[in-house]
């Protein structure tokens, strides 16, 4: 996004509406949600002046590219690999069925489940010919299939998205409400518009006093959102449409509450809502994997003078945790979040005052996408801790060993936790956390602050990961601040 068209959000005046994420998760419990965010007690005008974004139902978009998280190829790993149709082909026949499945259970009406499923066959029918015509196309050698495939795993996953909107517009026209599918995704536009542009275009007659908008999470535009954002688009769309229509507020739904920490780990007894805080956390939230909202979307959000509330979608009374650019009124822990990581070290004797080792290393990361959580340096060491797979670290450590040969390159398992809040001052964090992840048993590997007053790491083995948590968050959270204060 060029300079202009961040001059252009940031100058949109604040509105009486708000605009609304929902997840894939959230999205297979759709009926339920009729009864809490979608309707619930609402009538009338109090159904109106919001705008939903939705995401792909549950487990859709893994079927479309690849598992989020075993990496299991779906429709688009196995065509760019194939070595034929019938992988790929299979793949998205499963997915075909799969949306037919959600049809099935979601509408008790013929006539919506009738058009839900020719909407589906459609889309999937029309991709599925996309994709042999390409196929078919770059075996002549002179159309290198590999130059497609960004475009290819727009196309494929924007399926899930345009289901998923397209079926909670029927089901809400079935309840009365005056919902309006709002299609991004391209679908046989030969147009090519910028981000800003499309939704633009799309909103631009649409009367939200009157009408409920129900918006495709992917949005097709000459920037490719999947790109820079792969499968963090959603977000991208949703913030987007926020800061540009000057939404009063921009609303997460989840299927639970943003909590101190993972309350499956440290008990539901034991964790608090966060209740409010401000963009600063959830970037450090973002860098431990727990993503109130991608940083870029973020980004928008805060330059547009929009907060950010994230609430429990099946909890319509409870507000949530607000998140804006507000800094503390007092000190105190709001989080203790962790994560496996891979530390990297490169050590070399002769290091000490030589530049350029950091930015081989910054580059070989780059080139081989592996995300750095948090590094750290000696006169003769550099650590990164890194979210990767064991593939791709050790693509990154044959490039430094060929680069460095003296060096002595090492890559070991370990976990990484962190205690975040907006205000740490004063706490005693470092010490006070050593010294509980001691008493507790824990020995902590290293552990290190910025001087932001925003977060504290604590690198600690592998298998000690779920018990740094729970001390960590016992000491701070669950005894509460001001102990630590006098403590410290």
């Amino acid at each position: 996004m060029d300079a202009a068209e961040n001059g252009r959000i940031a100058q949109q005046p604040q509105g009486h509406h708000t605009v609304e994420k929902i997840g894939g998760t959230s999205m297979s419990r759709a009926r339920e949600l009729l009864d809490t965010i979608l309707i619930g007690k609402r009538k009338r005008e109090a159904l109106y002046n919001r705008v939903f974004v939705v995401s792909a139902f549950g487990g859709i978009t893994d079927k479309l590219l690849e598992h989020k998280k075993s990496g299991e190829p779906g429709v688009y790993a196995l065509f760019s690999h194939a070595d034929n149709e019938h992988g790929w082909m299979e793949a998205l026949s499963a997915v075909n069925r799969a949306m037919h499945t959600i049809n099935e259970e979601m509408f008790d009406e013929a006539a919506d489940r009738h058009a839900a499923d020719d909407f589906v066959r459609e889309r999937i029918e029309g991709a599925r010919g996309c994709l042999i015509d390409l196929q078919r196309l770059c075996s002549y050698g002179h159309f290198q299939l590999g130059e497609h495939m960004q475009t290819i795993r727009e196309l494929l996953s924007a399926l899930g998205e345009a289901h998923s909107a397209n079926n909670l517009a029927l089901l809400l026209r079935r309840e009365g409400v005056n919902a309006r599918f709002i299609d991004l995704t391209g679908w046989r536009d030969e147009t090519q518009p910028s981000l800003n542009e499309r939704i633009e275009q799309a909103f631009d007659e649409i009367d939200l006093s009157r009408e409920l908008p129900i918006v495709t999470g992917y949005s097709q535009c000459r920037e490719g959102l999947m790109r820079e954002f792969d499968r963090g688009y959603s977000e991208v769309t949703f913030a987007t449409i926020a800061a540009l229509t000057g939404a009063r507020e921009a609303i997460i739904h989840k299927e639970f509450h943003l909590s101190s920490a993972d309350p499956r780990l440290v008990g539901t007894e034991n964790v608090r809502k966060i209740g409010r805080t401000n963009y600063d956390v959830a970037d450090q939230l973002s860098n431990m994997g727990m993503e109130a909202i991608h940083p870029k979307a973020a980004k928008k959000l805060r330059q547009a003078g929009v907060p950010l509330r994230v609430a429990n979608a099946f909890e319509p009374e409870d507000p949530g945790t607000l998140i804006d650019a507000e800094p503390a009124t007092s000190a105190g822990v709001e989080m203790v979040t962790g994560l496996p990581v891979t530390s990297l070290e490169l050590f070399e004797q002769d290091m000490v005052g030589v530049k350029g080792y950091d930015a081989a290393i910054l580059e070989a990361l780059t080139r081989h996408k592996v995300r750095i959580v948090s590094k750290s340096s000696n006169a003769n060491s550099i650590v990164h801790h890194l979210e990767a797979t064991l593939k791709s670290v050790r693509r990154v450590e044959r490039d430094l060993a060929e680069r460095y040969p003296a060096a002595r390159i090492t890559a070991r398992r370990a976990s990484m936790v962190s205690v975040i809040g907006r205000d740490l001052t004063g706490l005693g964090i470092m010490l006070n956390g050593l010294k509980a992840l001691d008493e507790a048993g824990v020995e902590p590997l290293a552990s290190q602050e910025t001087g932001r007053g925003v977060d504290v790491q604590f690198l600690v083995r592998s298998e000690d990961l779920e018990q740094a948590v729970k001390t960590l968050h016992r000491a701070f959270i669950e005894e509460g601040e001001e102990a630590m204060k006098e403590a410290a």
